[in-house]
């Protein structure tokens, strides 16, 4: 079984460390193939104009200098000997809840890519609270659960997961993977003058509106959100 491992935070990133560990436990071969360098919010944007300079960085593992798609199309299509039967992107530092944050993710696009081509892919996000740190070797715990739950189900061509990890507090109860539809409701977007030709996005993440039981509710309120996607 072999996995592809990518994300939006570059391939020095914790969160794709943290990944690692999952992966070695369930694949015998495990590629990395992400981002030279941070990449976060750029939704699907792909490279055809301009050459992609990659760098080998180990057996299995290349920095690629262009987008988190830019990663899955040239490891599908030229890095790697065989297909992968899994696709896996982040952790990503910061939540993917909603179909706001689904369009934008560099995360998801990474899997989505992989999505058009009949693979199988999970994006994993870690949501963050103000002033509270990430703890990895936990994350890596929740995302094994995540996985467990729906490893074996099958999907259709097309479809994909998409995990989100709460950010609790040290002493907080153990997370649940729940099954959630994402949330449809749009970020509240605001904006304040920095200058006179200037705007600065001030809209506030951690106050947007969600319905009981969507994606963002389940993650906001310390659970693991666990969703079917789709093309």
């Amino acid at each position: 079984m072999i996995a592809l491992l990518t994300n939006d935070d570059g391939i020095d990133a914790e969160g794709l460390d943290a990944l690692k560990e999952l992966a070695t436990d369930y694949f015998d071969t495990v590629w990395v193939v992400a981002p030279a360098e941070q990449m976060s919010q750029i939704g699907h944007r792909v490279t055809t104009s301009t050459p992609i300079r990659f760098e080998q960085k180990g057996e299995h593992s290349f920095a690629v200098h262009g987008t988190p798609a830019d990663c899955t199309r040239v490891a599908l299509a030229q890095l790697l000997p065989e297909q992968p039967d899994w696709i896996f992107s982040g952790i990503n530092h910061g939540g993917n809840l909603g179909r706001h944050d689904f369009v934008i993710s560099g995360t998801v696009a990474a899997v989505r890519e992989g999505a058009f081509a009949g693979i199988k892919g999970a994006a994993f996000s870690h949501f963050m609270r103000r002033g509270l740190e990430l703890d990895w070797h936990r994350a890596s715990h929740w995302v094994r659960k995540a996985f467990e739950s729906f490893r074996t189900e099958k999907t259709t061509c097309g479809e994909f997961w998409n995990v989100n990890l709460p950010h609790p507090n040290p002493d907080d109860s153990e997370p649940e993977v729940i099954r959630c539809e994402q949330e449809q409701q749009p970020l509240l977007v605001a904006y304040e003058k920095a200058s006179n030709d200037e705007l600065l996005y001030v809209g506030d993440y951690h106050e947007r509106p969600r319905r009981e039981g969507s994606d963002v509710d389940v993650c906001f309120g310390g659970d693991i959100a666990v969703s079917l996607v789709s093309l």
